[in-house]
């Protein structure tokens, strides 16, 4: 009898271990990247996979990594926290797909867009096509701009103290487009970094250049207009600031 209940005890304390083992392996959340098909980012794309994976696994979430832009509609997203248009410009995006992202994000999930995501503004409509106006609204009411050419300059964090950028130094340098937009999101957005352009030749001066902003309309959209480049993975600051976006874009 003694034995018997040694035994019971003894598998109770497995069984015990062994769910906390598995919940602890559970993934806290599940993020969807879909990347763009454009030439001109074929790079950083490329490089950015594995780099991705690695903030993943070390941050105990999965990510999903596709190419294919049809994984965009209503069933999909629902299985997702967060979802990251890489390079992905809203007008690649079929009507269908731009209306399954206007209803994730306005049913509360998170959206991560880097650099070619931002590209809002009437100058890429093609004959037929419909203007996605609540993208520009989401943006901040901007329109991109043509951009400078490609080189270095410097990053300005602005606000130190939001959980995107509280771990990034004051300011640092990069290789990059630079992009630049027809106005300043501010007042329609919370400012998290400028471009400083005293440090690089612009296409035309904005003054107030903002690359990194949350539209605090929504419960979790971070924009991040950097990340043109492969060289940004090798930046420390950058995997940081793409990490914390990420994690701030799935928290509760």
């Amino acid at each position: 009898m003694r034995k018997l209940c040694y035994f019971i005890f003894s598998l109770s304390i497995f069984l015990i271990a062994f769910q906390r083992s598995a919940s602890a392996q559970q993934p806290a959340f599940r993020v969807l990247v879909v990347v763009s098909l454009a030439k001109d980012h074929v790079k950083m794309i490329d490089s950015a996979k594995g780099y991705l994976e690695k903030i993943a696994a070390e941050n105990n979430f999965q990510l999903d990594f596709t190419r294919d832009s049809s994984q965009i509609n209503d069933s999909n997203l629902a299985n997702y926290q967060v979802f990251i248009p890489l390079h992905l410009a809203p007008f690649d995006m079929s009507y269908q797909q731009q209306a399954a992202v206007e209803k994730f994000v306005e049913g509360g999930g998170g959206w991560v867009g880097i650099h070619a995501a931002g590209l809002s503004g009437k100058r890429f409509l093609r004959p037929g096509m419909i203007y996605w106006q609540w993208f520009e609204d989401f943006m901040g009411g901007v329109s991109y701009s043509p951009h400078p050419a490609f080189q270095k300059g410097r990053l300005m964090i602005e606000d130190r103290n939001h959980p995107v950028t509280r771990n990034l130094p004051a300011s640092f340098e990069l290789g990059d487009e630079w992009y630049e937009f027809d106005k300043s999101p501010r007042g329609n957005a919370h400012i998290l970094a400028t471009a400083d352009e005293s440090s690089y030749h612009q296409n035309k001066p904005m003054g107030d250049h903002p690359l990194i902003w949350v539209n605090e309309k929504y419960r979790r959209m971070v924009y991040i207009g950097i990340g043109h480049d492969p060289s940004v993975w090798t930046l420390p600051e950058f995997e940081t600031l793409i990490r914390d976006a990420i994690l701030w874009a799935a928290s509760k």
